[in-house]
C-alpha cells in the first residue's frame, strides 16, 4: 500500500497545474489577439452590489489613443446567448451590444459596476480599432502592459473586496476549519498517538486514517493561507492553492485505499472461502489489482480535471468529462460497497458484528456519496453558489464520515469486542506480519 500511495503522489507532484485566476490581473492588451471577431478575453469576475469597481492602470497612454483601445463588458447570459444566437451577429454587431464600455484614454480608468439586483457574471473583452478589420495580415502594433483590478463592495459599501461572489464566505469557513481542527488536536491528539503507540488489530487502520485527516487538516491551512494573502491584493499565494489540492487529493487517495481494502477483503473473501472462515482477508492477485487500478484510475480523474479547471478549488462543479466520470466511479463505489455489505449484514447471526459492519458502511457511504450528492443538489442554487456549495459541503460531509470511522475504531466498549473480529477482517492488519486464528 505505502509503494502505491508514492507512487500516486510523485505522479501528482511532477503533473501539478501552476495556473491561477485572480482577481488582480496583470498582463498586455493585444491588437492581434483581439483580432478574432470579438476582441481580447481578459478575464471574468462575478460582480454584486451597487458599488462595484474595475480599475484599470495602462503604461502607454499614446499607443492606446492611437488605437482606440476600449474594454467591453457583457454580462455572461447575454454573451451566451449572442455566442449560440443563430442569426450572424458581425463583429461590431458584438461589440456594440456590451453592457458597459470604457475607453482607455488615461493612464488610470474607474469603472464603477452598480446596479446589480443579484450576483452575475461579467466577461471582460479588450478591443481596438484594428479588432474588426477584414485585412489578413495582423497589425504590427505595441501591446499596451496593463493591471487590472476587480473589487465588490465590503459590509461598509466600500469596493474593498477582492472575493467574487462565488468565493465570498470561503476565506472565513476556512479559518474555521483550522480553528477546530486546532482545538480537536489539543484535545484528541495525544490519546489518539497512545492508541497508534499501543499496536492491536486496528494499529495500520489509524495509522491510515490519521494521515489522510493531517493530509486535509493540512489542505485547510493552505488554503486559509492562501485566502488569506488573496484578500489583501486579489492574487494570493498561488503555490499555497496547488498545495491545498496537492494535499486534498493524497488525503483521497489514502481514504480510497483504505475503504477499497478493507471492502475488497470481504468481496473477494467471500467468493473464494469457505463458510467456516467467509472474512478472512487474503491479499490476493485479484483483491489487489481491483484496488490498484480503481486508485490509479481515480489519481488520473483527478489529476485530469485539474488541468482543466485551475482555479484552486478542492471541490468542482464537475462541467468537464473527467468531473463526470469521477462522479460516476464513486457512484459505482458506493453501490458495489453497499451491495456486498448488504449480503454480509444480511446473513451475520452476531448483533454486535452487524452494528460495527453497519456504522462502518454508513461511513464509507457518505465518504463515496457526498460529492455527487451535492454536486446534483447545486444545481437548484444560483450559479454563483454551487461551487461554494460544494466546496463546504464536502469537506463537512467528510470530516463526518473521518468523525464515523475514527468512533467505530477508537471505541473502548467495540474496540475491545472487534479485536478478534478486525484480526480476520480488517485486511490491513497484514502488516504486522502475522495472521491471527479466527475466533468465531
Amino acid at each position: 500500500m505505502g509503494g502505491l500511495r508514492l507512487l500516486a503522489v510523485a505522479l501528482t507532484c511532477c503533473w501539478w497545474p501552476q495556473g491561477c485566476q485572480a482577481k488582480t490581473l496583470r498582463g498586455s492588451f493585444s491588437s492581434a489577439a483581439a483580432r478574432d471577431g470579438q476582441g481580447q478575453s481578459i478575464g471574468h469576475f462575478e460582480f454584486h452590489g451597487d458599488h462595484a469597481l474595475l480599475c484599470v492602470r495602462i503604461n502607454n497612454i499614446a499607443v492606446a489613443v492611437g488605437k482606440e483601445a476600449k474594454l467591453y463588458l457583457f454580462q455572461a447570459q447575454e454573451w451566451l446567448q449572442l455566442q449560440e444566437s443563430s442569426h450572424a451577429h458581425s463583429c461590431s454587431e458584438k461589440l456594440s451590444k456590451a453592457q458597459l464600455t470604457m475607453a482607455m484614454n488615461q493612464t488610470e480608468h474607474n469603472l464603477t459596476v452598480s446596479q446589480i439586483p443579484s450576483p452575475q457574471t461579467w466577461h471582460v473583452f479588450y478591443a481596438d480599432k484594428y479588432t474588426c478589420e477584414d485585412g489578413k495580415e495582423k497589425p504590427q502594433v505595441e501591446d499596451i502592459s496593463f493591471e487590472m483590478v476587480l473589487l465588490n463592495p465590503d459590509a461598509e459599501g466600500n469596493p474593498c473586496d477582492h472575493f467574487s461572489a462565488g468565493e465570498s464566505g470561503l476565506h472565513e469557513f476556512f479559518f474555521l476549519l483550522v480553528l477546530v481542527y486546532f482545538v480537536i488536536a489539543c484535545i484528541y491528539a495525544q490519546s489518539l498517538w497512545q492508541a497508534i503507540k499501543k499496536g492491536g488489530p486496528m494499529h495500520m487502520i489509524l495509522k491510515v486514517l490519521t494521515t489522510a485527516l493531517l493530509l486535509q487538516a493540512g489542505s485547510a491551512l493552505a488554503n486559509y493561507i492562501h485566502f488569506s494573502s488573496y484578500s489583501k491584493d486579489g492574487i494570493g499565494i498561488p503555490f499555497m492553492g496547488s498545495l491545498a489540492e496537492f494535499f486534498d487529493i493524497a488525503s483521497q487517495i489514502q481514504m480510497l485505499y483504505l475503504l477499497l481494502s478493507l471492502c475488497m477483503g470481504w468481496t473477494i473473501v467471500r467468493m473464494k472461502k469457505s463458510q467456516s472462515r467467509p472474512l478472512q482477508w487474503d491479499s490476493t492477485p485479484a483483491s489487489t489489482g481491483i484496488a490498484v487500478f480503481i486508485v490509479v484510475t481515480q489519481s488520473i480523474l483527478l489529476l485530469w480535471e485539474q488541468f482543466e479547471d485551475t482555479s484552486h478549488h478542492s471541490y468542482h462543479s464537475h462541467h468537464n468529462l473527467a468531473g463526470i466520470l469521477l462522479i460516476v466511479l464513486r457512484i459505482c463505489l458506493a453501490l458495489s460497497l453497499g451491495c456486498g455489505l448488504y449480503q454480509i449484514i444480511t446473513v451475520e447471526r452476531s448483533t454486535l458484528k452487524r452494528e460495527f459492519y453497519i456504522t462502518f458502511a454508513k461511513g464509507c457511504i457518505l465518504w463515496f456519496l457526498c460529492h455527487p450528492g451535492l454536486a446534483c443538489i447545486s444545481v437548484i442554487f444560483s450559479d454563483y453558489q454551487r461551487d461554494k456549495v460544494i466546496t463546504i459541503g464536502v469537506i463537512l460531509c467528510q470530516s463526518a464520515s473521518m468523525i464515523i470511522l475514527y468512533r467505530l475504531f477508537l471505541s473502548h466498549s467495540l474496540y475491545w469486542e472487534v479485536s478478534s473480529l478486525s484480526s480476520v477482517t480488517l485486511p490491513l492488519t497484514i502488516s504486522s506480519g502475522h495472521k491471527s486464528r479466527p475466533h468465531f
